[in-house]
């Protein structure tokens, strides 16, 4: 018979939850486990919660003995400059706040600046505090957008803690081979061994990293044991392919477009529609082609549209889905995936040789144009060609918020993305010039941080009128919370001027000049706070590495 002792130090799994519904039920309703009922019991149950604490807050679960772990793997990264390891410790133990909405002061929200940080400490090669690590795996384990930088930062001792609690398990999952080293990549046999005996995390790690250095090779590798995959592993490995994609690709993908698997059609469909040359690219577009066609017979030169009036055989073998989303119309489905997988390059020489923007502003019959539009702008990104996607996004200033004929602002966002920073940035300025701050907010999404000058002026105008606009601030919110994120700190001076309570005019919400100079105040302060990061961050400049990063 076991004894009180023994009930200790071997508690059940679920001790805690006993012990919590204990305490919430009362010892009286409830006995607490490994205690005897009566008047003791509520001792016992505080005696026996004491003990069961400290199990929780150390590293190791309740469980029997076992072997003790092997050491922690070593880390040769440099360590952290002390300023920014007490400046990672602030960081990590800020949380939002338990109000929810309303004001929230002039403090920065640390945990926000938390992903830039780990940027940057990556980009310098350090490693982190050893004691950091718990609350760094917690943070990650809370947002998943922060998992990898921090499972980088966090290093191969991420993983090592991952095994002792399983709250880090997602550090595992995420570690390629669970945390073991693939093998060099010009040994063939332990390549082969490790494709064809690993868990499906190493294989996709191994396939990744083929593929990044010799995308033959990973091709290769990936054709040689691809009849016996099942689907949804070869769905996977298919995606791979997007890295380094090219023309010898397509004899592999052309295989793939037979495949029993249809999402395992669709993507191989997909990335062949990415390479104007490919037979597919061809075929789609004479299929394409026979839907579009220039209508001399109208006053102005006009786009005419006959969509399909059937999904053959060929078609869906193409990756053409046959069956509509609800509410859709199928000739539209249909008419829409042609035109999206057939070569932009195509579309001059079928439309009288007009440029992309001529193409663009052609007036298109029958209510098509947004379809079509629509349609053009997935191929501009799915074929990454910067032309169409100008034309496509028309002027920043037209009076049209949407874009030209029916580009709306989240495939305006999407069009973006194919620029270059720069361009990107000048557009979404003089968007904002225009349009103000009300529709810019996923545009200024897809900018590259920290923002260009002239970006970073056109949203610290905008706000600035709408401040003396006499509205409250909280309409704004998300784009001040990008501003404190995004903007470069060198513009924290710009903004002092707007740091004053502003004279409110008669027809002004009460009080919105104070709500503005706190958001305002908050603005600076974080700006302020990301260039003492960066400063924090900087390596010892020597003659070889006069670097500096901004946060």
């Amino acid at each position: 018979m076991n004894s009180p002792a023994t009930s200790v130090d071997s508690p059940a799994p679920d001790a805690w939850e006993d012990l919590v519904t204990a305490a919430l039920l009362g010892t009286d309703r409830r006995t607490p486990p490994g205690c005897e009922p009566g008047p003791e019991a509520p001792t016992a149950l505080l005696d026996t919660a004491a003990v069961e604490t400290v199990r929780r807050r150390a590293g190791l679960r309740p469980a029997r003995a076992a072997q003790r772990p092997q050491p922690a793997p070593e880390d040769p990264r440099p360590a952290l400059p002390p300023a920014a390891a007490r400046r990672l410790a602030m960081l990590l133990a800020d949380r939002p706040g338990a109000a929810g909405g309303g004001r929230r002061g002039t403090a920065p929200d640390l945990m926000e600046l938390l992903p830039q940080w780990l940027a940057t400490a990556n980009a310098r090669g350090f490693a982190p505090p050893p004691q950091a690590l718990p609350a760094l795996l917690d943070a990650a384990r809370g947002r998943t957008d922060l998992r990898p930088a921090a499972l980088t930062f966090a290093g191969p001792r991420a993983v090592w803690l991952a095994r002792l609690n399983p709250d880090w398990r997602f550090a595992l999952r995420a570690a390629p081979g669970r945390g073991a080293a693939l093998p060099h990549l010009e040994d063939a046999a332990e390549v082969q061994q490790l494709w064809r005996e690993g868990l499906f995390a190493e294989r996709v790690a191994l396939l990744s990293a083929i593929r990044a250095h010799e995308p033959a090779a990973a091709r290769e590798l990936l054709a040689s044991t691809w009849a016996t995959e099942r689907a949804e592993d070869r769905l996977m490995f298919l995606d791979s392919l997007r890295t380094g994609l090219g023309p010898e690709d397509e004899p592999f993908l052309e295989q793939a477009l037979a495949d029993r698997s249809r999402n395992v059609r669709a993507t191989a469909a997909e990335l062949l529609s990415a390479l104007p040359g490919s037979a597919l690219a061809a075929r789609m577009a004479a299929r394409a082609g026979a839907c579009v066609a220039l209508d001399h017979t109208q006053q102005t030169p006009t786009i005419g549209v006959e969509a399909p009036h059937q999904c053959d055989a060929g078609m869906e073998r193409d990756g053409v889905v046959p069956k509509a989303p609800a509410g859709r119309g199928e000739r539209s489905w249909w008419f829409g995936q042609l035109m999206e997988a057939t070569p932009l390059a195509a579309w001059p020489g079928r439309l009288g040789g007009r440029t992309p923007r001529e193409i663009v502003e052609l007036p298109v019959a029958d209510d098509w144009q947004s379809e079509l539009h629509a349609a053009w702008c997935r191929a501009a990104v799915r074929q990454r060609d910067a032309e169409w996607a100008r034309a496509l996004l028309g002027s920043p200033s037209a009076p049209e918020a949407g874009g030209p004929g029916a580009v709306s602002l989240a495939e305006r966002a999407k069009l973006l993305g194919t620029l270059g920073s720069a361009e990107r940035a000048e557009w979404v300025a003089g968007f904002i010039a225009t349009h103000g701050l009300s529709e810019a907010f996923q545009l200024l999404g897809v900018c590259a941080v920290p923002w260009a000058a002239p970006l970073g002026r056109a949203v610290v105008d905008a706000l600035n009128i709408a401040r003396d606009a006499g509205s409250y601030p909280w309409s704004f919110s998300g784009v001040m919370g990008l501003a404190e994120r995004c903007l470069d700190p060198a513009e924290a001076s710009r903004l002092d001027a707007l740091l004053a309570v502003p004279d409110e005019p008669e027809d002004a919400s009460p009080g919105a000049g104070g709500y503005w100079a706190e958001a305002f105040q908050r603005l600076v302060t974080t700006l302020r706070l990301r260039a003492a990061m960066a400063e924090e961050l900087e390596p010892v400049p020597t003659p070889d590495h006069p670097l500096r990063t901004t946060v």
